[in-house]
């Protein structure tokens, strides 16, 4: 990162707030380093204060970057530049010395598991971007905890940011602030700059006050250099540095190196009518109903559900030989579209105050509306797409974005679990796999290997998923998998059980077989007890399944539990076949042996249905 300014250009004259002195001394030579580069007008370090906060959404209001919703407490609403409304995961890219150690080289084509930068394209990559980028605007230093602050689980970065809506979010989705840069001391952090790439004065009018420059975004990670690098979208996970950029990419590297898991998974406490508590860890791919089962409320009478996070897991093994779990995040950034009364009525508790909305519709009366909401409007009140045009049902189009988020704190969650912060983390003894797969695999399937891997299909093919993570991989899938292995290698180690759900099963007709979202809890209640060894089952090729009669189904009525549970050979001589060949072509060579071995069985144990 060459400085373009001189050396000894006074940085500290830009501080507007905070001290430059009073920072880390690698904190402080990382925001000058930057500043040098970027040339911003101001430096405003970040305090996480409730004043800081309300100064800096006033502002955004003044500009029109953001609406305030006045339906709602302290709620905002940012619509963006329709060209920045999602994760980009073409531009998303891991930087080593080699391309293997970011991604295994397939036999052919490129490969589905990461894109790999060399050191030398990202240096130009930097060089034809950050130089001059914050020209005009204001350098925002924020310190933030990933995990609650003091956690021995628990990590800390710096993000440097010329979007105020950034500093915004992250205040809710981490622990932000003085306090973070006080659990820092002179310890080691993760760098993340981020840029808008869009310096004063602006060569082009934006689109709905929204700064980005997607014709050259980049999102890059620098696991040896402990840095993410990201410029041209303001937009989510894109700049949110300390969401999956830190909290899977760059953890899963420091993980691997320190000997724990950084995983794309929720975490639920649920507890039995005797007063019985277990905690379960879920990877779900999207639109697979995780923040959904985070929230649930169960239709089991006497069972309770609670919420530790929604979205990534942080899991070390104690001197207990316990697997421990934290939620890294302090907030969640849900996707609106679908959440309802009806299938999260926790998560529409949680999000009526202290929350930014992002792309979502507007009613007339100050509130916020998207597909699925399941609130019929009031008389008179009408609604603002997206687009920031008026919208009607027969239009054709949605009047929210797909990808339209909700950013609120967790700790407003009405079943925020009571050990959610808690600094060991919750111990883990049961992780869930899911995928949505119209056919084959059933409701419920418990496997009987510590290393699984999930498919989610797209459209008519199947996207293999593996724990959730195919886009967060911040190394060689390969040696990830190696590493997951090796977890179960070490000493006194208490091993979860492994489950495989399909919520997403239907009929010839296409209705769903299973109904989904409370009713859930019934194959929640059934693992708790499996666990405990006290539920029955029986066992097929692929795993065990309930046996008849141990899953409660009192009061569903018409449940074909033959279809839920049938095991297709037909099917599954496919699927193996599918996997192998995936596994083949785009692991290739770093594929563990224990998994090919795997394979090998299951392939025997399924041709001899």
């Amino acid at each position: 990162m060459a400085p373009q300014v001189p050396n000894n250009a006074d940085v500290s004259a830009k501080v507007v707030q905070g001290k430059l002195d009073r920072l880390p001394q690698a904190v402080r030579e990382f925001v000058e380093r930057s500043a040098r580069v970027c040339q911003p007008d101001r430096i405003h370090i970040c305090d996480g204060s409730e004043r800081e906060n309300q100064q800096l959404l006033g502002q955004m209001e003044e500009q029109g970057a953001v609406r305030r919703l006045r339906k709602y407490d302290n709620c905002w609403l940012a619509l963006t530049d329709p060209r920045d409304v999602a994760r980009v995961e073409s531009k998303t890219v891991i930087v080593t010395k080699e391309q293997r150690d970011t991604v295994p080289i397939p036999r052919a084509g490129p490969s589905q598991l990461g894109c790999w930068m060399s050191e030398a394209d990202f240096e130009k990559a930097f060089d034809a971007r950050f130089p001059g980028c914050m020209k005009g605007r204001t350098m925002y230093v924020i310190p933030f905890s990933m995990g609650p602050l003091g956690s021995p689980l628990s990590k800390i970065g710096v993000e440097l940011t010329d979007s105020p809506y950034v500093v915004a979010s992250m205040r809710i989705m981490t622990r932000m602030g003085t306090p973070a840069l006080e659990a820092l001391g002179s310890g080691d952090f993760v760098k993340c700059l981020h840029s808008v790439g869009c310096p004063l004065p602006l060569k082009k009018p934006l689109v709905n006050n929204w700064a980005c420059n997607p014709e050259l975004t980049l999102i890059a990670h620098l696991p040896d250099r402990r840095e993410v690098i990201s410029f041209g979208s303001g937009y989510g996970g894109n700049s949110l540095l300390g969401k999956k950029c830190f909290a899977l990419r760059m953890a899963g590297r420091l993980a691997q190196e320190e000997g724990w898991l950084a995983e794309h998974m929720l975490i639920l406490g649920i507890t039995n009518p005797q007063g019985r508590k277990k905690y379960l860890a879920a990877a779900f791919p999207s639109a697979c109903g995780k923040t959904n089962l985070a929230m649930m409320n169960p239709t089991l009478p006497g069972w309770k559900v609670e919420c530790v996070g929604d979205d990534i897991a942080w899991m070390k093994f104690d001197q207990q030989g316990n697997l421990r779990a934290i939620n890294p995040e302090n907030g969640f950034f849900g996707v609106a579209p679908g959440t309802s009364v009806k299938t999260n009525p926790n998560a529409i508790r949680t999000i009526q105050k202290n929350t930014i909305f992002t792309n979502v519709a507007e009613t007339s009366d100050g509130g916020v509306y998207w597909e699925g909401i399941d609130q019929p409007l009031a008389s008179g009140v009408t609604v603002t797409s997206w687009k920031n045009k008026e919208w009607c049902a027969e239009d054709g189009e949605p009047c929210a974005h797909p990808n339209s988020r909700f950013c609120t704190p967790a700790r407003q969650c009405p079943i925020i679990d009571p050990a959610w912060e808690s600094p060991e983390g919750v111990p883990i003894e049961g992780i869930i796999f899911g995928g949505r797969r119209p056919a084959g695999a059933p409701l419920l399937c418990p496997g009987g290997r510590w290393a699984h891997r999930t498919p989610v299909p797209t459209g008519k093919t199947i996207m293999h998923d593996p724990f959730a993570m195919r886009p967060f991989f911040g190394y060689n899938f390969g040696k990830y998998l190696a590493h997951w292995l090796s977890m179960a290698r070490r000493p006194g180690v208490k091993l979860p059980r492994i489950f495989h759900v399909n919520w997403f099963r239907k009929d010839r007709s296409g209705k769903f077989l299973w109904p989904g979202f409370g009713e859930n809890s019934r194959v929640l209640a059934w693992m708790f007890d499996r666990i405990d060894g006290a539920a029955g089952a029986r066992l097929t090729p692929v795993g065990y399944v309930p046996e008849e009669g141990a899953l409660n189904l009192v009061g569903l009525g018409g449940i074909d539990v033959g279809a839920l549970f049938h095991i297709s050979k037909e099917f599954w001589e496919e699927e193996v076949a599918d996997i192998q060949k995936y596994l083949e072509e785009q692991v290739n060579a770093d594929l563990p042996g224990e998994i090919r071995q795997e394979l090998l069985a299951l392939k025997q144990r399924v041709g001899q249905m």
